[in-house]
């Protein structure tokens, strides 16, 4: 095993670094999961641009700390990079996120069914009553009372904790490959830096992403419709666990 600076010289370890960065890249932009649920839940929810990015940079450090974390037990271990494919880590590295898939679909559904809910008891409904002396009128009033205004608010309070456990478990598939094949020719040295490249450029693709979508959805002129977001949001997290578990996004 040749040591970091060799790997440097040499040129193998930069080619791995190169790599780690156009996957860290391109494996983000093409997972919308990667960003579009904090977009989403931000508009819906009404999350500051801090907060929005402070939740969008967590998660991202949790998804790739997991696969971080077991690709360094792996290489530690001495498992080759010629041996990941197919063995039963690179198995149970799929069933994570396959899980994480599902629990997408789940929290999407129940965010879409409690945001129809309360946007359809949110409207303004017009009622005509009728007194004594046979007068009459009519007065429009909201269904949207204080008990889902106090259910509503602990469930903005989940919401970050929610995407940070599903993000956790949702895996890098291409870094520990990567990690392995530095950790062959460069050492833990080199395997950290890969790791490092291919984390730093998959956060900061996140936050990227997530600040021009941002940008472009608090242009639009929602109007009546805006009621409806925590609904949209709710589809947005279940298309992207459906993307993930049948398209492979």
């Amino acid at each position: 095993m040749a040591d970091l600076s060799t790997a440097l010289q040499s040129g193998s370890l930069p080619v791995l670094l190169g790599t780690a960065v156009a996957l860290g890249f391109l494996h983000t932009v093409l997972g919308p999961d990667h960003y579009l649920p904090f977009v989403m839940m931000a508009k819906a929810q009404n999350w500051s641009k801090l907060k929005t990015a402070v939740v969008s940079v967590l998660c991202g450090l949790g998804h790739v700390a997991s696969s971080v974390v077991i690709g360094l037990a792996l290489a530690a271990a001495g498992m080759a990079f010629t041996e990941w494919e197919g063995s039963r880590w690179a198995g149970w590295h799929e069933a994570r996120g396959g899980l994480a898939a599902w629990l997408l679909i789940g929290v999407g559904t129940a965010f879409f069914l409690w945001g129809a809910v309360s946007a359809l008891r949110g409207r303004r409904h017009a009622h005509v009553h009728t007194h004594e002396d046979r007068a009459r009128h009519t007065h429009e009033h909201s269904h949207k009372g204080m008990h889902m205004h106090v259910h509503g608010t602990q469930v903005m309070n989940l919401t970050p904790w929610v995407l940070f456990t599903i993000f956790i478990l949702g895996p890098c598939e291409s870094l520990i490959p990567l990690m392995l094949a530095a950790w062959a020719v460069a050492g833990l040295g080199g395997s950290l830096l890969v790791a490092g490249a291919f984390s730093a450029v998959t956060v900061l693709t996140m936050l990227g992403a997530v600040s021009v979508l941002m940008l472009g959805v608090s242009r639009l002129p929602l109007g009546r419709l805006d009621r409806w977001s925590t609904a949209a949001a709710g589809l947005s997290l279940g298309l992207c666990g459906v993307a993930i578990r049948w398209l492979g996004l």
